[in-house]
């Protein structure tokens, strides 16, 4: 793959992850903390966690591209309380988040566009929902990372509408 290809597929893959968190960063415009922790479903889930969750997930996933399965390996506190990790704790702040969330993105562009090649792999840690001895590239990741923010974009456009009404796609 030549240079030129290389950065024209980081542009664009760096384009539609910028998409996927506009969505997002849309969904809770305008909400106070309070808000931004509320669940307004059936689901464990708030605003708040859901920004949250995904600034961790994408500096997971990122430090997996160039430091492998040991990047993975989940700490004692996302052990301890796996829901902490969606719901805003004591202290957190929507803005907070927000700026967390910024500086990830930030790192996660700097990262690809320094990458020599989308095609270097890692192998995957073990667990039951990853196929043993699997491995994945820089791409596999970043398009893996584009799939769950979307995903979770959607979530909170539910969550919102379900919160004020407020609808981000539609």
């Amino acid at each position: 793959m030549s240079e030129k290809t290389l950065n024209r597929e980081s542009a664009d893959l760096l384009e539609t992850f910028a998409e996927s968190r506009s969505f997002l960063r849309y969904t809770v415009r305008d909400l106070s903390d309070e808000q931004a922790a509320q669940r307004t479903t059936a689901s464990e889930l708030c605003l708040g966690g859901l920004v949250k969750h995904v600034a961790s997930m994408e500096r997971r996933w990122t430090s997996f591209i160039t430091d492998g399965s040991s990047a993975m390996a989940p700490d004692a506190d996302v052990l301890a309380d796996w829901a902490t990790g969606f719901t805003m704790l004591e202290g957190e702040t929507l803005a907070g988040l927000l700026m967390e969330y910024e500086q990830v993105a930030a790192r996660t562009a700097a990262l690809v566009a320094t990458l020599p090649d989308l095609d270097v792999t890692q192998a995957l840690p073990e667990a039951p929902w990853f196929e043993t001895g699997a491995r994945w590239s820089a791409r596999r990741v970043l398009l893996h990372l584009i799939a769950e923010t979307a995903q979770h974009a959607g979530h909170a456009d539910i969550l919102r509408e379900s919160l004020d009404g407020a609808k981000t796609m539609g």
